[in-house]
């Protein structure tokens, strides 16, 4: 499976050239890499969505079950990240949409799904009942967010 490093230094568009908004999205990628090697010393990496299934899935589920959230658009890739009690996993989607969900695993921990959508992207029909803040980033250009908390129990995949 080839994992690769997402540099916020050297910013490319490789694995998500088929996005409308690749530039946009590279840059929320980075933006993403720049945020874990700040805060966690951590090497932010994305794989093909195709060789994460378990992971993207879910991801998906807990949309589906927790909101009724479908994503329309294909996912290009997933991150998978564990650091300091924290299961991450983000999806980049062909859209511009960024979904990341986080997993606190401790059992009275934080667990909320977030949204982020790349610069130039219409906000999408599933998640039209949100509303999203915007926030400036050197690397994506403008940023517009959103999240929801996790209630129920999913099961980290394997």
């Amino acid at each position: 499976m080839p994992i690769d490093a997402v540099s916020f230094t050297d910013v490319t568009t490789e694995g998500l050239e088929s996005s409308p908004v690749a530039e946009a999205l590279a840059g929320l990628r980075a933006n993403e890499s720049r945020y874990f090697s700040t805060k966690y010393k951590h090497t932010f990496t994305v794989a093909p969505a195709a060789e994460s299934p378990e992971a993207l899935a879910w991801v998906e589920e807990i949309l589906a079950s927790e909101r009724d959230i479908v994503p329309t658009s294909p996912a290009l890739e997933v991150s998978i990240n564990d650091v300091d009690g924290i299961f991450w996993v983000h999806v980049f989607y062909e859209s511009g949409l960024a979904i990341n969900v986080l997993w606190t695993r401790a059992d009275d921990g934080k667990r909320a799904v977030g949204f982020k959508l790349s610069q130039g992207m219409d906000v999408p029909p599933e998640l039209s009942a949100f509303k999203f803040a915007r926030q400036k980033s050197k690397l994506a250009g403008e940023i517009r967010g959103s999240f929801f908390k996790i209630k129920g129990d999913h099961p980290l995949p394997s």
